[in-house]
């Protein structure tokens, strides 16, 4: 607050909500979303307006204008704060914060043809009698990893909850302590077992572990012995892990099982996808491991989703726990991900699957695309910066691979009238949102993540945020 102006003044300046809503109306953002939300948004930048000034916070505003501005900004990001489809050109190409894998067209078909009509979710249409829904998506797991048997939650980390609290709740599960896990959002693996009721029982060193370990680790309390994908993080140098098929060996000789938390979960080897090979499903299943643990929308590239394939014996206590209900997907998730798994079956999904067309591409093909995109920008470009086309390292993403960079092209601008942190903020902020890498003052549109079909609107939404004026920023 300017110290020409007393907080009584500023106090006074605030307009009603009444007042504050005409002038919604007369700049034309009255229809940035439903009339009950403007109307809160409105409240809620007069609320604000009025505690920063009360406590004298510097940030408060000192007139009517400056606190019209505030209701402004606030209705604006109205728009920016529903789930709306955006650009990816950060070269992630599983990009959590950005709905990881995009669906192939066949499993988006499969999803809205059930979101709009009555469906069989838990229905047996032979029998006519009561169904299950996880049953619908069990054949092509099975024949996918060799599983007895397989089914459904709505995550990974569901399953994995899943996994413990029914086989080892009240009881010890051992895992090696390079293997507690942290992801994305805090997610830690020790506080798992907590709420899933199991023990856990640390072995070996943060870079070694070994079969004696678990063995000296087992007693009459041990429920199960588990692995835990490394997710986003690796271990180099003086390293021993236990393997799966060590694991299960041991494990069988005392007749508990072990539980493998494979993370991503590939159903085929990523080598075809340009990085390193990473333990599949059906590996781990025929490795022995009793329960595996997968995401459905990473590697596999279907709808958010955790699958938990094993023994018939396994699956079937977990089918019956009580907390599968409160974990169960819903019908169009379990449609999309069908869908996604018959690509694996007929063997197109590598060509068919978003996630795994763009790691599959091959770094001439990037290139080409990005210099295609170049020449049709234009002056469109150039009358507004420079730009020219760059290698860069592109990277899987949602925890898989971390340091397995894949050879991109990104098309790289350096905008002259304006700043790169303000041009991607207006990227980020437009009709079509865009989301992209800044680097060395330049800003860096990977093109590997960005679909063929997305160029065009990529084109115009960087076109449109060059022509803003300055006064059109701070939203």
């Amino acid at each position: 607050m300017s110290s020409g102006n007393t907080r009584e003044d500023a106090l006074r300046s605030i307009p009603s909500v009444d007042l504050a809503m005409r002038h919604i109306e007369d700049r034309g953002l009255a229809g940035t979303a439903p009339r009950p939300l403007v109307v809160r948004a409105v409240r809620r930048a007069l609320d604000t307006a009025r505690d920063d000034i009360t406590q004298s916070r510097p940030e408060a505003p000192d007139s009517r204008e400056a606190i019209l501005e505030q209701v402004e900004r606030s209705v604006r990001r109205l728009r920016l704060a529903s789930l709306r489809p955006v650009i990816n050109a950060t070269g992630i190409l599983i990009h959590t914060n950005l709905g990881r894998s995009p669906l192939a067209p066949e499993a988006v078909e499969a999803a809205r043809s059930v979101s709009g009509a009555s469906s069989n979710l838990e229905f047996d249409l032979v029998t006519g009698e009561r169904g299950h829904r996880d049953l619908l998506v069990r054949d092509s797991l099975c024949e996918l990893t060799g599983a007895e048997d397989a089914l459904v939650v709505n995550n990974n980390a569901a399953a994995v909850l899943l996994a413990l609290n029914t086989l080892a709740a009240g009881r010890e599960v051992v895992v090696s302590r390079g293997e507690l896990i942290e992801i994305g959002g805090s997610f830690r693996l020790p506080e798992v077992f907590g709420r899933a009721g199991a023990r856990m029982v640390e072995v070996g060193t943060t870079n070694r572990t070994t079969l004696a370990d678990f063995e000296r680790a087992y007693c009459s309390r041990t429920g199960a012995f588990m692995k835990a994908h490394w997710s986003n993080y690796s271990i180099e140098g003086f390293v021993e892990r236990v393997t799966v098929q060590e694991l299960a060996s041991l494990a069988g000789r005392y007749g508990i099982p072990v539980i493998n938390d494979l993370g991503s979960g590939a159903l085929m080897d990523s080598v075809e996808l340009g990085i390193p090979h990473e333990e599949t499903v059906a590996e781990s299943v025929a490795a022995g491991a009793a329960i595996s643990t997968f995401s459905g929308d990473k590697l596999i590239g279907g709808p958010q989703c955790g699958i938990v394939v094993g023994g018939a014996e396994q699956i079937a206590s977990m089918r019956g726990n009580p907390l599968m209900r409160a974990l169960r997907p819903g019908k169009q998730t379990l449609a999309a991900l069908q869908a996604t798994l018959e690509l694996f079956l007929d063997g197109s999904a590598l060509d068919r699957v978003p996630v795994l067309a763009m790691a599959a591409a091959s770094a001439d093909d990037v290139r080409i695309r990005a210099e295609r995109f170049l020449e049709h920008a234009g002056d469109r470009l150039l009358d507004h910066g420079v730009a020219d086309v760059v290698e860069t390292s592109a990277l899987m993403g949602g925890g898989t691979a971390p340091e397995a960079g894949i050879t991109s092209f990104a098309v790289r601008f350096r905008p002259r009238d304006l700043s790169v942190d303000r041009l991607a903020a207006r990227l980020r902020t437009g009709m079509h949102p865009v989301v992209a890498r800044t680097a060395d003052d330049a800003l860096m549109l990977d093109m590997r993540t960005v679909p063929v079909e997305d160029e065009e609107a990529l084109l115009s939404a960087l076109t449109q945020a060059l022509r803003e004026r300055n006064d059109d920023d701070g939203i």
